[in-house]
């Protein structure tokens, strides 16, 4: 199964930027789609955006039109673009994939944190 590494994340003041990279352990210029997640403390892990194969995306209206996802197929690496960050996104991020249309999420990575605060 391919495995991921997550980097990127740290403390960052409301209204500023990050950018979050998820490392893949094998190609991901196949994969049926790419996949971020961000748990908060006492919350459940929720989707964040999702890039297909063919490069197509979609974002969860907390994060719209703040956050990009993008990949490169090169360096298999997907990443995360952060910007007007707010206090609520403070939480987990996560990367996974789901290699085909009928298949599983493979094992979660570690995770890399993000906190928004003054």
């Amino acid at each position: 199964q391919v495995q991921f590494v997550e980097s990127g994340g740290g403390l960052v003041q409301p209204g500023g930027s990050l950018r979050l990279s998820c490392t893949a352990s094998e190609s991901i210029a196949t994969i049926f789609g790419m996949y971020w997640y961000r748990q908060a403390t006492g919350k459940q892990r929720e989707l964040v955006a999702l890039i297909s194969k063919t490069g197509a995306t979609s974002y969860a209206d907390s994060v719209k039109d703040r956050f990009t996802i993008s990949k490169d197929n090169a360096k298999n690496v997907v990443y995360l673009q952060m910007s007007s960050l707010k206090r609520e996104d403070t939480a987990v991020y996560y990367c996974n994939a789901l290699k085909n249309v009928d298949s599983s999420f493979g094992p979660w990575g570690q995770g890399t944190q993000v906190t928004v605060s003054p």
